[in-house]
């Protein structure tokens, strides 16, 4: 079973060394290594240190940067190696063969009848796409003690995945999402707590389990706890 790791706090030394090595070209998945923290935790102190416009220019530049290194590399390969260039070259004369091929059955064909073809039978596998960004609440192994948010009349603090940015990088389909947090950390609580609302402590964590199909009916279907998304 999966265990939920608490989140890592970065020092500002190591915000500030984040940013310089970002700037100076290094991705934020070799940061994430480098700092032992996760991709999410990277990304929003770097839009704290660098600005959300300044941030988002590095990162293109980053991922520019990284097709032409694949491009240059490929190119080196076909110089230092006579059987790959041959190939390569076989294959470019092999797409100018077709394209001209392409080409002159189209000018025949613009002097042909039209002939409807009948579609193919068959069924065509259609797997859903599995997400990977968040964790079944079964494989997770939930802290003793966690703290909630909630609303002075005793409501639960309801929002949407898109209200956070660290998740901002999901289909717009899951931003629409309805969550709740927790916190395992009592400071990080209070800290985000406003004046209408007061933090509760939940000290048996089993519950998120047994009230689970409670809260999907009312359409929450995520708990964020910090770096990680546990779905429901």
């Amino acid at each position: 079973m999966k265990k939920l790791n608490m989140a890592k706090r970065l020092t500002e030394k190591q915000k500030s060394e984040i940013a310089e090595y970002f700037k100076n070209g290094k991705t934020i998945e070799v940061l994430s290594e480098e700092f032992n923290c996760t991709i999410a935790t990277i990304s929003r102190n770097l839009k704290k240190s660098l600005g959300e416009i300044i941030y988002k220019q590095l990162l293109e530049n980053h991922n520019n940067f990284h097709e032409l290194s694949i491009l240059e590399e490929k190119d080196i390969k076909k110089k230092n190696d006579p059987e790959l260039a041959k190939k390569s070259s076989k294959n470019e004369f092999s797409n100018e063969q077709t394209f001209d091929a392409n080409q002159t059955d189209n000018n025949n064909f613009s002097s042909t009848e039209f002939v409807e073809i009948s579609p193919l039978d068959f069924e065509i596998e259609n797997v859903p796409r599995k997400e990977l960004s968040s964790i079944p609440i079964k494989e997770i192994d939930f802290p003793k003690t966690v703290y909630m948010i909630v609303h002075k009349n005793i409501e639960l603090e309801i929002k949407l995945l898109k209200d956070y940015p660290e998740w901002e990088f999901l289909p717009n389909e899951d931003l629409q999402r309805k969550t709740i947090e927790i916190y395992c950390d009592l400071k990080l609580a209070k800290r985000a707590c406003s004046k209408e609302q007061k933090v509760i402590k939940v000290p048996n964590t089993d519950v998120f389990r047994i009230v689970s199909p409670i809260l999907v009916s009312r359409g929450i279907s995520r708990i964020v706890s910090e770096e990680k998304l546990i779905a429901l």
